[in-house]
């Protein structure tokens, strides 16, 4: 009795074990790929699936998309500028029976001709060229991969240049090129300032010629101006000819008016009566 229950134990684990055998589930991002004594029978769709113990193998493989950095990789470019360049690419698996019998690691063959592609081409571009037309290069980059991968069931969705390394003599060479174009670009824009504030000052001085006034009431205009501080000693430079000239007119009109004025002055003095002398007084002329 007791063989009998060891007997029915035995039977039963081996069961189990054989259920467990059986029965797989691929998940909702997988795809499974079966193989009976090692030929290929086909593909399995996400759920629960039951293959034969011992002579079905079922792989599965993952249809998300994969992110693959690229390692920095040394690069000479085509002006001979030695620049270290990683980046970053992303794959996802369209076709899961290419992935599992056309290569073994479809992972690490996508990074290997990653890092030779990069290196390609980038190596076929000026320096300038890989720091500004990143976008051209990303391009290139995946065009070369999508075809290479095609043929293992991979389709290449983006590739992106992650960072681009300068030698620290080149990035000083950098900063002083960039500093010199801004010295020109500001001395460009201060010689433009000045034409234009000459130009100005000559309207301007065409107007003040037109209405002599309007230059006396700028400098009345300034002077308020820089009236606002009262603590500031401030030298005002004036017309001084045309100052001297009018004061030179305003003294003469001053001395004409005086001489016109005298001989009246005197014959009013004459004219009016003096108050009365006292006895004994002589009045004199």
């Amino acid at each position: 009795m007791g063989v009998l229950i060891v007997l029915l134990v035995v039977f039963a684990i081996l069961v189990l074990l054989v259920l467990a055998m059986a029965v797989k589930v691929v998940k909702q991002y997988e795809q499974g790929v079966l193989f009976r004594f090692g030929r290929l029978i086909g593909t399995r769709a996400p759920g629960l699936r039951v293959i034969v113990p011992f002579a079905d193998v079922l792989h599965r493989v993952s249809l998300r998309i994969v992110t693959m950095p690229i390692q920095s990789q040394g690069i000479i470019t085509r002006d001979n500028v030695s620049v270290d360049v990683s980046a970053v690419a992303y794959f996802r698996v369209v076709d899961a029976v290419k992935s599992v019998i056309a290569i073994e690691n479809v992972g690490a063959a996508i990074n290997q001709i990653a890092q030779t592609t990069l290196r390609k081409v980038v190596g076929q571009h000026t320096l300038d060229e890989t720091l500004s037309e990143t976008d051209r290069i990303n391009l290139g980059i995946r065009e070369i991969l999508d075809v290479t991968t095609a043929e293992w069931g991979v389709e290449v969705t983006l590739v992106e240049l992650k960072d681009i390394q300068l030698p620290d003599s080149m990035k000083r060479a950098m900063a002083r090129q960039a500093e010199a174009e801004r010295e020109k670009r500001a001395k460009i824009i201060n010689a433009e300032g000045e034409s234009m504030a000459a130009a100005a000052l000559g309207d301007a001085s065409d107007t003040m010629m037109a209405h002599p006034l309007a230059l006396q009431l700028r400098n009345l205009q300034s002077l308020v101006e820089i009236g606002v501080d009262k603590n500031t000693t401030v030298v005002f430079p004036a017309p001084l000819m045309s100052t001297i000239g009018e004061l030179g007119a305003f003294l003469a009109r001053e001395t004409t008016a005086a001489t016109l004025q005298a001989p009246r002055a005197a014959e009013i003095t004459t004219a009016i009566p003096g108050p009365p002398l006292p006895n004994g007084a002589a009045k004199t002329v």
